[in-house]
């Protein structure tokens, strides 16, 4: 089916530049951008030559336009429930970055949204569109690692020149905020967990009311288990280190690596030497990205990180958190 061509509103350019290059490399027209700092407005605006009329600081000037079919949502996280619902409800299909909602309560009214407009709801889990990840998942698809019994994958990322008002949130825990990338991930490749528990301490980052470091274990069934780490004050380069362990192989691999490691055996199941893999490095594949969501609503069909998806995320995330603090093993819900 060929794509019609959309026109898209950005709102919120610090992350938001990425979004634009994502949507115009697919050939969506960028018809206005949104930010309330005009310093933002301005660079962005004179790097991608939209002009001044096309310029807003207030995204609900754009609510209303006829010329917008949908709006990729870019700002603290505090902020998806309020713009998504707002833009869904005015007929927009809505690319919300991730995390989808800080709340369960925010997560479900985003997925009401979305049911009654009719509309596309697309979270940007984008690990689902790394390289090295898609490969994995096509490995696991493929049977090469056969029945996978552990996965593990950590969110390492160095906090400590990042920290603001809004990540200071004491709801915007790391878990949540950016630990949400590989517990998305685990999900993508192996199902919903069962069942999870968590440790966590905070040695890292004392602007922050949460802890800087968790450590989650998971049972996805009786045969699967995983486990997330997750660091947002740890001194070392940001990685997204995964490893898959099945019956037939072992894959590691990361978001930042040009190569990843394959493990298989031979026919008595004796390891042989590792293959490596080349791989594209990019860690936010935004074309690809958009490339989903634009398909999608070419071809009405639910995108592949829908609002459900999203909220599931969101739900083990806060199911790691709750463990943490009581330590206790929790059971996600997830009837949204």
């Amino acid at each position: 089916m060929k794509r019609e061509k959309l026109n898209v509103a950005v709102i919120g350019l610090r992350f938001g530049m990425a979004h634009i290059e994502g949507a115009a490399g697919c050939g969506a027209n960028v018809a206005a951008i949104c930010d309330v700092d005009e310093e933002h407005l301005r660079f962005a605006g004179e790097r991608y030559g939209i002009p001044e009329e096309q310029r807003f600081t207030d995204p609900r000037a754009l609510l209303g336009r006829e010329d917008i079919d949908a709006a990729v949502i870019a700002v603290p996280d505090q902020l998806h429930r309020e713009l998504s619902c707002a833009f869904l409800e005015a007929g927009k299909h809505v690319l919300c970055e991730k995390p989808m909602a800080l709340t369960r309560e925010d997560a479900r009214a985003m997925i009401r949204a979305a049911d009654s407009s009719r509309r596309q709801l697309m979270i940007g889990q984008i690990c689902r569109f790394t390289p090295a990840f898609e490969k994995a998942k096509e490995l696991i698809s493929d049977g090469t690692l056969g029945d996978i019994y552990f996965l593990e994958s950590e969110y390492a990322h160095d906090y400590m020149k990042l920290v603001d008002n809004w990540r200071s949130d004491p709801l915007r825990h790391g878990v949540i905020g950016g630990g949400c990338h590989a517990i998305d991930l685990l999900r993508w490749l192996a199902g919903d967990p069962a069942e999870v528990f968590a440790y966590g301490t905070h040695r890292l980052l004392p602007q922050v009311p949460y802890d800087d470091a968790t450590v989650a274990v998971m049972r996805f069934d009786e045969r699967t288990m995983g486990k997330v780490f997750v660091s947002t004050g740890c001194k070392r380069d940001y990685t997204m280190r995964t490893v898959i362990y099945g019956t037939k192989g072992t894959l590691i691999c990361d978001n930042t690596s040009p190569t990843m490691t394959l493990f298989t055996a031979d026919d008595e199941g004796v390891t042989k030497e590792p293959r490596i893999l080349d791989v594209e490095v990019n860690n936010h594949n935004a074309a690809r990205e958009f490339a989903e969501f634009a398909d999608s609503i070419a071809e009405g069909r639910l995108v592949l990180t829908d609002a459900r998806e999203g909220a599931r995320t969101v739900e083990v995330c806060l199911s790691i958190i709750e463990s943490s603090k009581t330590g206790r093993p929790v059971r996600p819900d997830y009837s949204f």
